[in-house]
C-alpha cells in the first residue's frame, strides 16, 4: 500500500533559478489551476485571480521592475539591477497569485488573503504532484503598489505571491525541518 501522505512529506520548493523548460504544457496548466482553485473560501468569495507571466512579458515585467527600483534608489548597484531585470526569466512560466479583498465582506480580510495563499500552495502541491518544480517568492515587488499598477490591479487587490513554475534542473536536498513536539501542544482549561 502506498502512502497517502507521501506527496505532502516530500514536497520541496525548487530555487526558481534551478527551473527550466518545459513548463505544464497547457491542458496541464489548465488542470492543475483548476484544481488550485479549489480551496476553502468562506463566503463564496472568490477573493484571488491569476494572472500569467511567460515569454518576453516575463523580460519586459522585469526590465519595468528594474526601473521601479533604480527611481526608488538611485545608487542601486548595477550587479543589484542586474538581479531584478532577471529576476523572473529563469522560470520558464510565472503565476502572480492575487488577492481580491473584499472590504464590504463579513468575512475578515486575513481569511480572504489565507484563501488566496491556499491557492498559491496549491498551485506548488499540483506542480510537485505532476512532476514539475515549483517556488512561490514574493520580494519587494509583491508590496509595491506601482507594481501593483503594472500588472493592472484594483485598489483592492494585492500580490500574494509569484509562483515560479518549470521543470527541475538539479536534484533538490530537502531542508531540515521543526520538529513537532516543539510546535504542538494540547490545550487544556
Amino acid at each position: 500500500m502506498t502512502n497517502p501522505l507521501a506527496l505532502l512529506q516530500h514536497r520541496h520548493s525548487v530555487p526558481s533559478r534551478q527551473l527550466g523548460e518545459p513548463a505544464p504544457d497547457e491542458a496541464t496548466l489548465q488542470a492543475l489551476l483548476e484544481t488550485a482553485i479549489r480551496v476553502p473560501d468562506h463566503g463564496k468569495l472568490v477573493p484571488f485571480r491569476l494572472i500569467r507571466l511567460h515569454d518576453e512579458a516575463k523580460r519586459v515585467f522585469g526590465e519595468r521592475l528594474a526601473a521601479i527600483a533604480i527611481r526608488n534608489n538611485p545608487d542601486l548597484s548595477e550587479a543589484k539591477l542586474a538581479k531584478e531585470r532577471g529576476r523572473y526569466t529563469f522560470a520558464p512560466l510565472v503565476m502572480v497569485v492575487v488577492a481580491r479583498l473584499h472590504a464590504d465582506s463579513k468575512v475578515p480580510e486575513i481569511e480572504q488573503k489565507l484563501c488566496a495563499g491556499n491557492v498559491a500552495y496549491n498551485i506548488l502541491l499540483g506542480a510537485y504532484a505532476l512532476g514539475y518544480g515549483a517556488q512561490w517568492l514574493t520580494g519587494w515587488a509583491a508590496y509595491d503598489r506601482e507594481v501593483a499598477g503594472i500588472l493592472g490591479l484594483a485598489d483592492n487587490e494585492h500580490v500574494v505571491g509569484f509562483v515560479h513554475l518549470g521543470t527541475p534542473q538539479i536534484e533538490v536536498p530537502d531542508r531540515d525541518r521543526p520538529a513537532l513536539a516543539d510546535l504542538s501542544s494540547t490545550w487544556t482549561p
